[in-house]
């Protein structure tokens, strides 16, 4: 079994999908099948990220749906649902230059154009128009604060990713 050093998930297991062991999976990927792309899997039992086998995929309606190797009854396939699908960031593809992929925000302090400091990332969510910056607010946030949503409009709303210095800068009210 490998180790997995450097997990980055790339989706989710759903609910079975009839008797013979299937699972339907929730993708994260920008097109849904390109989940398929990167093998192998890992997925968290125990504590541990263990690897699995894919042994076959196809769409149904408007989900995806499994065949993983060793899993052939519902029962089994049941065992893991709602578990996390992850691969080795290794995995991924380069980026070109000054593009980034969402892990590479979590921790990143926000800050406004004038220098409030709203929080840290601590998530993504995407929605259908664009993706969702989730932001917990400082401790002794002014605006009383807990957590922001905010919009990943590049240029509109976010004026400057930093990397290096772990920075977000953003045209955004802190009382909003």
């Amino acid at each position: 079994m490998s180790k997995l050093l450097n997990p980055i998930v790339l989706g989710k297991l759903g609910s079975t999908y009839g008797i013979r062991g299937w699972l339907r999976v929730f993708s994260s990927t920008e097109q849904s099948e390109s989940i398929f792309d990167y093998q192998p899997w890992y997925i968290q039992q125990a504590g541990e990220w263990r690897v699995v086998e894919l042994e076959s995929w196809k769409r149904h309606n408007q989900d995806l749906i499994i065949k993983l190797k060793g899993i052939e009854d519902r029962e089994v396939a049941n065992a893991l649902t709602n578990r996390e699908i992850a691969v080795d960031a290794e995995q991924l593809p380069p980026l070109e230059e000054g593009d980034y992929y969402w892990k590479d925000l979590m921790g990143c302090r926000v800050v406004t154009t004038e220098g409030y400091e709203l929080g840290k990332i601590t998530d993504m969510m995407e929605t259908g128009s664009n993706d969702v910056l989730v932001v917990r607010a400082n401790l002794k946030d002014a605006f009383g604060a807990k957590e922001r949503l905010i919009p990943f409009l590049d240029g509109q709303v976010i004026k400057k990713v930093d990397l290096t210095a772990q920075l977000v800068e953003v045209e955004w009210d802190p009382g909003f």
